[in-house]
Parts: C-alpha cells; sequence; structure tokens
C-alpha cells in the first residue's frame, strides 16, 4: 500500500481507480446502464448488446472502491460484475 494511503483519511493522498467488468441481462441493459451511472464516482464506458458494460469506479478510499463495487453486483439486471483493474493514483487535489 503506498505510504500515506491510510495516515490521514480525511485528506487522502491517493484516489483509487478501479475497472469493472460487468455482465447485465441484455433486456435490461438501458436500466443498468441508467443505475450505475447514477452512482457518484462510477462511469459506463462501453455498452455490448451481448450486456456486457466497462465501468470505473473512482473513490478516495478502499472502502468506499468497495462499497461502489458490491452496490454495482447488486443491481437488479446485473449478472455479474468482475474487478480487471485497480490502482492508487496521487490525488493532487488533496495533497498537502
Amino acid at each position: 500500500m503506498p505510504p500515506g494511503l491510510l495516515a490521514n483519511p480525511e485528506r487522502p493522498a491517493y484516489m483509487n481507480i478501479s475497472s469493472v467488468l460487468v455482465h447485465a441481462l441484455p433486456h435490461a441493459l438501458p436500466e443498468v446502464q441508467a443505475a450505475l451511472s447514477a452512482l457518484a464516482g462510477v462511469e459506463v464506458h462501453a455498452v455490448t448488446d451481448e450486456g456486457r458494460l466497462i465501468v470505473t469506479i473512482e473513490s478516495d478510499s478502499l472502502q468506499g472502491s468497495s462499497e461502489l463495487f458490491t452496490q454495482i453486483n447488486q443491481q437488479p439486471g446485473v449478472l455479474s460484475a468482475s474487478m480487471v483493474y485497480h490502482q492508487f493514483e496521487p490525488d493532487t487535489d488533496k495533497e498537502a
């Protein structure tokens, strides 16, 4: 874990960025896409007719990323969600 990640939870120095592959029921794609786009910190980048969505999660904490991932998995119409990439990136807005 990068130094300072948990040192000051009120002013984290790192942003958590995750890429998630979501598999949804094809007939539920519009609802799933709308629900995911409505989650703060979640962005839908691509959608296929077969029900796959490429999504990113941005959060200022590991717990926040985990909670968003759980919310994605629990959306009606979502069959599965797989985290395929995660990184810590310096958050220049919150560095002291």
